[in-house]
């Protein structure tokens, strides 16, 4: 952070933010970007993958059951905008639904705009989709203009990983709830270990061991 603060430069390709920083720029969003809030947050907090939110179905989203269901993304290759299937077999999945998430989806649903777009949940204000391009756009200068530390949007699924991890959250239930096929690649590529959690672990190990 000091480094940053202090050169500009970036210290990694992939980063996570701690729970503080996550929850100062959903904040921030809330407070500057109204409309697109809702769809970040969902991301923040429950891992979806850019295209996955952004194709979100409205009759796949079910608040009264605390859930919703994957079953497509949409992408952008060159200048082509498509919908297609999730990105794997296992990426069809039914992710659960905390009581704030439901409650901010409640509100976007109950005064987001007529959706002329093929039924998405997320709408822009003049009822037309979200350009994924656009979202990531808009995501990078919230975060320039909120004082964060530059990550990208995706690390934001990589942080919701983190934080599950850090929260207590099985593993095999994190790997379900992000669309993985493996274990291993939950594991290996979308967990970072914040440092209360290492600490925890320090404690743990040092309480094992018998000490006169």
């Amino acid at each position: 952070m000091d480094r940053w603060r202090d050169t500009g430069e970036i210290p990694g390709p992939v980063m996570v933010w701690t729970p503080e920083q996550t929850g100062a720029f959903l904040d921030h969003a809330a407070a500057h970007e109204p409309d697109l809030y809702p769809l970040l947050h969902l991301i923040a907090y429950r891992g979806l993958r850019r295209g996955e939110a952004v194709g979100l179905c409205d009759a796949d989203t079910h608040l009264d059951l605390a859930e919703l269901a994957i079953t497509q993304q949409i992408t952008v290759s060159g200048r082509v905008v498509q919908r297609k299937p999730p990105k794997s077999e296992t990426g069809n999945r039914v992710v659960a639904l905390d009581p704030a998430t439901v409650a901010v989806l409640g509100s976007c649903r109950t005064r987001r705009p007529p959706n002329r777009d093929g039924g998405l949940f997320f709408a822009r204000e003049d009822g037309q989709a979200w350009h994924p391009d656009s979202v990531s756009r808009r995501f990078r200068q919230l975060v320039a203009d909120g004082g964060l530390p530059p990550v990208r949007l995706h690390d934001l699924r990589h942080g919701a990983a983190t934080l599950a991890l850090a929260a207590g959250v099985d593993l095999k239930v994190i790997q379900a709830t992000l669309g993985h096929s493996t274990l291993a690649l939950t594991a290996n590529t979308y967990i970072s270990v914040l440092p209360q959690l290492a600490q925890v672990a320090a404690e743990a190990v040092a309480a094992i061991i018998p000490r006169n």
